[in-house]
């Protein structure tokens, strides 16, 4: 009886898991290619809102922007923008919920890393939907005649912020030579709200983070876990020298 290959690959990728969270994946700076794996309901892009700087606390799923339930945090933004002065609005910018875009990849050299999922910004979404959308390419997820994407990420000279340009190939290419591989890889495509389930918290737990928050000096801008790099295409979204990606990488490693 030969070695089971596909069980091999589980078992390694279970012990990687076990050093961090390995189902997300980031872009280095330089180049890379990569491939988006298509999803069994059609739609490769999904999209959550995230709650970050509240004191040291990781990102979080946003109550009311995700599943439109009560938040004392969501609350608390709003009374904020009410009151209009120019330290309260500051503060409501800071603490809103943010929208992250995910899609489901395979990274070209890396297969053997198995799925993994690839968190970016508005200005990179619309540039993968318009791909999507361009009859030139088509269905760019398809296993047998999509199309790859080259990623060039870096910080352009004089640029404040890395950007993320994208290229798609110009033929098309099969996901993966050997078909049995590609079956494991279309049926690895993570459920991303069990991916975020922790990330989930219940109005108790957010009004805890907030208590916590304001019993502190209550200032975003000290306690923010932001930093200055960002991977959302030629997106600056950043406010104040600041954007949401360290926040979001503590967030996947938590």
């Amino acid at each position: 009886m030969t070695i089971d290959m596909k069980k091999m690959r589980e078992r390694k990728n279970a012990l990687e898991s076990k050093g961090g969270n390995n189902r997300f994946w980031r872009p280095q700076d330089g180049e890379q290619t990569i491939r988006i794996v298509p999803t069994e309901d059609g739609d490769p892009f999904k999209d959550y809102w995230f709650h970050y700087n509240v004191g040291d606390n990781p990102g979080f799923l946003s109550p009311k922007r995700n599943f439109g339930e009560d938040c004392p945090l969501d609350s608390f933004v709003r009374q904020l923008w009410q009151e209009g002065t120019e330290d309260s609005k500051r503060m409501a910018k800071k603490l809103s919920a943010r929208q992250r875009f995910f899609a489901p990849v395979i990274v070209r050299g890396e297969e053997d890393k198995g799925v993994r999922v690839w968190g970016f910004g508005k200005t990179v979404y619309e540039t993968l939907l318009n791909l999507v959308l361009n009859p030139e390419y088509g269905d760019i997820t398809d296993a047998e005649a999509g199309t790859d994407l080259v990623l060039g990420y870096g910080k352009p000279a004089g640029a404040t912020f890395p950007v993320t340009q994208i290229t798609p190939r110009r033929r098309s290419s099969t996901l993966c030579k050997e078909p049995e591989r590609c079956r494991e890889f279309l049926e690895s495509v993570p459920d991303f709200d069990e991916l975020f389930a922790a990330s989930r918290k219940s109005f108790a737990e957010v009004q805890g983070m907030l208590d916590e928050f304001l019993l502190g000096d209550g200032d975003p801008e000290e306690n923010s876990t932001e930093t200055t790099k960002y991977d959302g295409g030629t997106e600056k979204e950043a406010t104040s020298g600041t954007s949401v990606d360290k926040a979001f990488a503590d967030l996947l490693g938590s």
